[in-house]
């Protein structure tokens, strides 16, 4: 798979800027049948960055409903990032 494959998108929330802020961790969101070490290797080549931890969550879809109609969310997997010391990735820098 190629990195751009594997990376869907960044997780951009109140919780993942703390994690970003507080403990250099990235989160995003990652195909689903993509493992720890394609993870880790899409970040570093993508970014230019080293990697020291990738840890994956699978998300599990909510059920909304709309009068009588009751659909899901799909599922999907989230991976958490934990960079090296010294390292960085800036989504919004110049914004």
């Amino acid at each position: 798979m190629i990195e751009y494959d594997i990376l869907r998108g960044p997780v951009v929330t109140e919780k993942s800027t703390l994690q970003r802020e507080l403990f250099n961790q990235v989160t995003f969101k990652v195909a689903k049948d993509a493992n720890r070490v394609e993870i880790k290797a899409a970040v570093e080549k993508a970014f230019n960055t080293q990697v020291k931890q990738v840890r994956t969550i699978q998300v599990k879809g909510k059920i909304k409903q709309r009068g009588k109609i009751i659909g899901k969310k799909m599922d999907w997997k989230k991976a958490v990032v934990t960079l090296m010391p010294g390292q960085r990735i800036d989504f919004f820098e110049g914004v």
